[in-house]
């Protein structure tokens, strides 16, 4: 069975060996056992209301229960940009134009700004290349959204996520190489690396806030302005079916495509609705069953499952088994949400 669940202090050394295996660009999952353990703590710290809400992130993982592993992880921060500046480019147009020599020319400039300071973001998204298989990526990526139903109050209005940029299978990134060395004077990975094991006042520091006119950059860095890793872009696809676009804003350091929402918009906030358990012996899981994503409403111990659903969606009642009752801490008659993963 496959869970998705809250972190714990214990799955320390499978997150630490799921890092060791994203590689460089997934800037929320460094190899760095210091940085995981105080990420789980202030997750559990979040959980607990023991934070405030400019510190609040909750870090989910997807647990192999039979193996008692964890699996993958995923990421949810309440509010970015309010204590440390949370910076992107903003692609623009600009036009010059001369009407004695008859010229008009159109040509994107890169803008440093601030444009998600306060909004919720999806990170840390990362599945164990073993179990990139079925629905799991799916289950995943999209449990989260049953979280945000069920605590809508904790989340902005606005929500976004900063995909994984290009980089070569040597680690560097085309963009950086073009623009960013220049001014910070370290290699890709050093200075991605550099900003989420706290040193970020380097940037600030030495960012260039004048336009980046485009046209100068190499061919290999302004194709990769909006772009993705091409193992990012399964993620990618998972977020545009929920609703998620593209309006011109990337990631500093790789130029990754930043993709935002109205929360009260994404498919899976909308569509999800809330049942009543009924416990049931016996329930077909067969193929023929409608994949269903099916969570609890305990902030403190969320839990969901990935389930084939073969009674009526529309139904007021759904049929667990003890089993998955347990797994899921819910009783008979308690409410719980579930969304189709078909809708």
């Amino acid at each position: 069975m496959m869970l998705f669940r809250p972190v714990q202090h214990e799955d320390l050394g499978d997150i630490l060996n799921l890092s060791s295996r994203a590689g460089v660009g997934l800037t929320t999952l460094p190899n760095n056992p210091e940085y995981l353990e105080a990420r789980i703590s202030r997750s559990i710290d979040s959980f607990n209301d023991a934070r405030g809400r400019a510190q609040q992130g909750f870090l989910f993982t997807l647990e192999d229960t039979e193996k008692h592993r964890a699996v993958g992880v995923s990421a949810l921060e309440v509010s970015v940009g309010l204590e440390e500046p949370f910076y992107n480019f903003r692609v623009q147009k600009s036009v010059h134009a001369s009407r004695e020599l008859g010229v008009y020319n159109t040509f994107s400039t890169l803008t440093v700004g601030q444009d998600y300071t306060g909004c919720s973001e999806l990170c840390t998204l990362f599945l164990d290349p073993e179990y990139q298989k079925g629905r799991n990526g799916i289950f995943l990526s999209r449990s989260r959204f049953l979280f945000i139903s069920a605590f809508r109050h904790l989340f902005s209005k606005t929500i976004f996520a900063e995909m994984r940029g290009v980089t070569t299978r040597q680690g560097e990134s085309p963009f950086w190489n073009a623009l960013g060395q220049h001014f910070f004077n370290v290699p890709f990975a050093e200075a991605d690396y550099l900003t989420v094991t706290g040193s970020k006042t380097f940037i600030a520091e030495l960012m260039p806030f004048h336009p980046i006119y485009v046209p100068l950059l190499p061919e290999e860095a302004r194709q990769a302005i909006g772009q993705v890793h091409e193992n990012t872009l399964p993620a990618r696809a998972i977020l545009e079916k929920e609703g998620f676009a593209y309006h011109d804003a990337v990631d500093i350091f790789d130029a990754g495509a930043i993709l935002e929402a109205e929360i009260d918009n994404v498919r899976s906030v909308k569509d999800s609705r809330l049942v009543h358990v009924k416990k049931s012996a016996k329930v077909s899981r067969t193929q023929d069953g409608v994949p269903c994503i099916v969570s609890n409403l305990n902030f403190q111990e969320f839990k969901a499952l990935l389930l084939n659903i073969s009674d009526p969606l529309d139904s007021v009642e759904l049929r667990l088994t003890p089993e998955e009752m347990d797994a899921l801490h819910v009783n008979d008659g308690d409410p719980i949400r579930f969304v189709s993963l078909l809708s």
